[in-house]
């Protein structure tokens, strides 16, 4: 380890433990990352004690500290290094974007990348639009299944800025593609984003020859609105 702030939670991971939880955590994750077995609660707990007691990383050593703790096998490290750029979304420099795209590339599963996508990433092109379509147009022309992902599920907090044009050519130029996750990303941007604008989803999802999954999850919030309306109507 080579800096003390690493070593510190080291420690820290080492004395809140419980192996029978990381059993769980381990099958939970398909047998993919070891874990100490620190549940969310507690996890968020150690990161707030760590915070009060010793602050966030200093800047000039914080890309450096986050790209350690995500080289340790055991996904709690992965964690509290998300927990801690949480501290940060607020005041990303522009070049931070290399590090989130370093953090989507490596050690890539669901679990961190949408957490990066929905709230780092998000957040970062909020404070620099500029770089909005550079960035995510590269990425959504890679190979990349989770910087292609990320390209769709960035926007999924915006609600009434969503570019939408934006969103549905990303869509368009994945459609096909056989892969899960991907198809799953595009049901759920479209669902969240449904909420905002049902009826330009709904107009659409009509004209996009969809996978099944990315169709059905894009309508649910849709579908299940009308149910409400129609309960309602009969109650009334």
């Amino acid at each position: 380890m080579n800096y003390e702030y690493t070593q510190i939670i080291h420690d820290l991971l080492l004395k809140y433990a419980d192996s029978n939880e990381a059993v769980k955590m381990k099958r939970y994750m398909r047998n993919q990352y070891e874990f100490y077995g620190l549940r969310a609660p507690q996890r968020k707990e150690l990161v707030r004690s760590l915070i009060k007691k010793q602050g966030t990383p200093q800047e000039e050593h914080f890309r450096e500290i986050i790209q350690e703790l995500w080289e340790f096998p055991e996904r709690d490290y992965q964690s509290i290094a998300l927990e801690l750029l949480d501290r940060k979304i607020k005041h990303f420099k522009e070049k931070d974007i290399e590090l989130l795209e370093y953090l989507v590339i490596n050690k890539s599963w669901w679990d961190t990348v949408d957490w990066i996508a929905t709230k780092h990433v998000g957040h970062y092109f909020m404070q620099h639009p500029q770089n909005k379509k550079a960035v995510t147009g590269k990425w959504i022309d890679s190979e990349n299944i989770w910087l292609q992902r990320t390209a769709i599920l960035f926007q999924l907090k915006y609600k009434k800025l969503t570019d939408e044009d934006l969103l549905f050519r990303y869509i368009n130029q994945c459609l096909g593609s056989e892969e899960f996750f991907i198809n799953k990303a595009i049901g759920w941007a479209l669902r969240e984003y449904s909420k905002t604008n049902p009826q330009s989803v709904l107009e659409f999802v009509d004209k996009t020859p969809l996978s099944r999954l990315s169709k059905t999850e894009a309508l649910k919030a849709i579908k299940k609105n009308k149910g409400n309306e129609e309960k309602n109507s009969k109650g009334g």
